[in-house]
């Protein structure tokens, strides 16, 4: 089993008497791709710029392959980072815009040369290596981005939002680049974004934080399965009935109507299954929405049920009033 790579525990910071971040404790091992999600203020950027060391903890600690916080400059020269806003020199080309970052790292001018090289080959900018920055896409500059991140070869790299503001191509262009650098480069990747549907695509597990403390942890399947009694489905009926259904789902216990996507004869239910509902009777469950419509003499035309998903698990973890 690979190696735990980066790992925090109980790291806190304050600014005043405001709390950005309280207490989190986590792990994460080699190869492995982490989503960090959260609301805008849980914490996410102040969790990153805390384990690349650009601010100090107000208490707590963490370690990156095996280097303790205490050796901040140490932790410099093993992590990547890509922040959510990043600046290029839009006279310097790509070759020469790696070619320095390796320089600082300490390569030969040959040494870096090749790097920078190899890199932009990595994330598809070879043909334009020689080309000026200011004539890339935002995609080109976030791929170019990522690159500067591993011009250190890091143990771990920390991608802030790397695919705001991309159209659809961009975005599976940077994905395929995560993949890689977990796959291929055995890095461990923290990747925070507000996209859910890159954590389910491309992350190993996943770590929700709101108001600046970790409201769960472990892999997408984990997280989702922790919110799994809460149960979707969509159910249509004829249009002329829609108002029967209606009343005959008001009378089933836990169960809410939610809008379904401008289609007036589909009824989208969620059911929060206690352990009432989970008994597995004919009423029980989904059978109880499906059987009270039925009883109506409502037809029903079709009925989906859905399973759990990333998202109802985020918004379960950080509605307001969430503890």
């Amino acid at each position: 089993m690979a190696g735990v790579q980066l790992e925090a525990a109980r790291l806190t910071k304050r600014f005043g008497d405001r709390t950005a971040v309280e207490e989190l404790s986590f792990s994460a091992r080699q190869g492995e791709v982490v989503g960090l999600l959260g609301p805008n203020g849980a914490g996410k950027t102040t969790t990153i710029r805390l384990l690349t060391t650009v601010l100090a903890p107000t208490s707590g600690s963490f370690s990156v392959a095996g280097v303790p916080c205490t050796r901040p400059s140490e932790i410099r020269r093993r992590v990547g980072v890509l922040p959510e806003s990043s600046g290029y020199p839009g006279h310097q080309t790509g070759t020469a815009y790696l070619r320095y970052h390796a320089r600082l790292y300490g390569l030969s001018r040959s040494d870096a040369e090749r790097v920078a090289g190899r890199l932009l080959a990595e994330v598809g900018l070879a043909e334009r290596a020689s080309s000026r920055i200011s004539t890339y896409s935002r995609g080109m500059r976030q791929r170019l981005g990522i690159a500067r991140a591993l011009v250190n070869d890091p143990a771990v790299v920390f991608l802030d939002e790397p695919t705001l503001g991309l159209d659809p191509a961009g975005q599976r262009q940077v994905l395929a680049i995560v993949r890689d650098i977990a796959a291929c480069r055995g890095a461990t990747v923290i990747l925070s974004t507000h996209a859910l549907h890159e954590v389910e695509e491309v992350c190993t597990s996943v770590l929700i934080l709101h108001r600046g403390t970790v409201r769960t942890s472990g892999t997408v399947g984990d997280v989702t399965r922790a919110v799994a009694a809460q149960r979707y489905a969509q159910l249509r009926v004829p249009l002329e009935l829609v108002g029967r259904a209606r009343e005959a789902l008001a009378g089933v216990a836990g169960l809410t109507l939610e809008p379904a996507d401008e289609r007036p004869d589909i009824l989208r239910i969620s059911l929060n299954e206690g352990p009432a509902t989970r008994q597995g009777g004919p009423n029980t469950g989904m059978n109880g929405p499906l059987r009270a419509v039925l009883s109506a003499d409502v037809p029903v035309l079709s009925f989906e049920v859905e399973g759990a998903r990333l998202s109802d698990a985020f918004l379960a973890m950080t509605r307001e009033g969430a503890q």
